[in-house]
């Protein structure tokens, strides 16, 4: 059995009319952090609030806050869709 080394805890959506003054979470973990990116994007997508990271004792320890999901979530993203990296010339500040 290998060990899941990545979590992703959610919001889970409220159902009913009583205010109340905790909101439920829900926690899945996941062996990698492709398998808990993707989770998390089709939860992102749906418009929950979520944050991730790594299970401790794994390392290096990574936390990702809920504000910074979007960007965690594009992380990686140029690499897989095949796009050859762009550089800035730093005299002139042109994209090459």
């Amino acid at each position: 059995m290998k060990k899941h080394t990545w979590y992703v805890t959610f919001e889970l959506p409220w159902r009913g009319t009583a205010v109340r003054s905790r909101r439920s979470r829900s926690t899945q973990t996941f062996e990698t952090e492709l398998e808990a990116k993707n989770f998390a994007r089709a939860k992102f997508d749906e418009g929950l609030v979520m944050t991730a990271g790594t299970i401790i004792p794994h390392l290096p320890r990574r936390a990702i806050p809920s504000g910074s999901i979007p960007s965690w979530l594009d992380e990686g993203q140029q690499q897989e869709s095949g796009d050859a990296p762009e550089s800035t010339d730093p005299q002139s500040g042109k994209i090459e």
